[in-house]
């Protein structure tokens, strides 16, 4: 039988209400850019040591409600040894060099259940491609690609996925849940807040009725977060004329 989705306390109405706009200032100080020359030797090198035949990509994250390239089909799919975490710090994108943010990434130990996606036999360069522009874009980035077995109803398919660098000076190390509710309940950038990728992710494994009990947890703390700063913020205006920018 299907699982029943739940309600989730993060609401879109809530992710509306942590909104800002953010200006995108550019590179960060400091950031060696990939490029082009570096995209295809990172695809040459991925493709070297991937399987013959179909490429699969495992699909843990924002890739689940955003995916980057044309798929031609998609199984449930669990990865062992792994786990999807906030732990890449961003001063760009979703945060800014002032507040950084915090993007998942798929770090060591446990199991992460996720979708794999079959890419389009003749568009396989095309979409490794896209796929790598998004997920890799610094030296040393923070995320790199890797060939992991999963496991399916169908059997063991070999998926390249995105892990997470842990000698990347971005990879955050293990945080507690507090802290990184703290995080995504305030940060932002020009590609939106966190608390909207989180929400989009959550919501989005809901439907494919996936269920990440840290995940779950971590809406309902960031949640409650912005419902305090909204009060706050209403209980200042009193008096002032003011309306709540939050």
């Amino acid at each position: 039988m299907p699982i029943a989705k739940r309600q989730m306390a993060l609401t879109a109405d809530l992710v509306a209400a942590a909104a800002r706009v953010v200006e995108d200032l550019g590179p960060s100080p400091g950031a060696v850019y990939m490029t082009d020359e570096d995209y295809e030797i990172a695809i040459r090198d991925a493709l070297a040591k991937g399987p013959k035949g179909d490429v699969w990509l495992f699909a843990y994250g924002s890739l689940l409600w955003k995916p980057a390239c044309e798929t031609a089909e998609s199984w449930r799919a669990t990865v062992y040894g792994w786990h999807r975490a906030f732990c890449i710090r961003v001063a760009r994108f979703r945060g800014t060099p002032e507040r950084n943010g915090l993007m998942m990434g798929l770090d060591r130990g446990g199991q992460c259940h996720g979708m794999i996606f079959r890419l389009p036999a003749a568009q396989i360069h095309e979409s490794l491609d896209k796929l790598f522009r998004r997920e890799l874009v610094v030296k040393t980035s923070p995320n790199m690609p890797r060939w992991l077995p999963a496991r399916t109803v169908n059997g063991d398919v070999r998926v390249v996925a995105f892990v997470v660098n842990q000698q990347s000076p971005h990879y955050s190390g293990q945080l507690e849940l507090e802290a990184v509710a703290d995080v995504l309940s305030t940060a932002a950038g020009h590609w939106g807040s966190c608390a909207e990728y989180l929400q989009q992710t959550v919501a989005h494994l809901e439907e494919l009725g996936i269920r990440d009990r840290n995940l779950w947890r971590l809406q309902a703390m960031v949640a409650e977060r912005i419902i305090r700063e909204r009060e706050r913020l209403s209980g200042s205006d009193v008096g002032t004329g003011c309306t709540s920018q939050f």
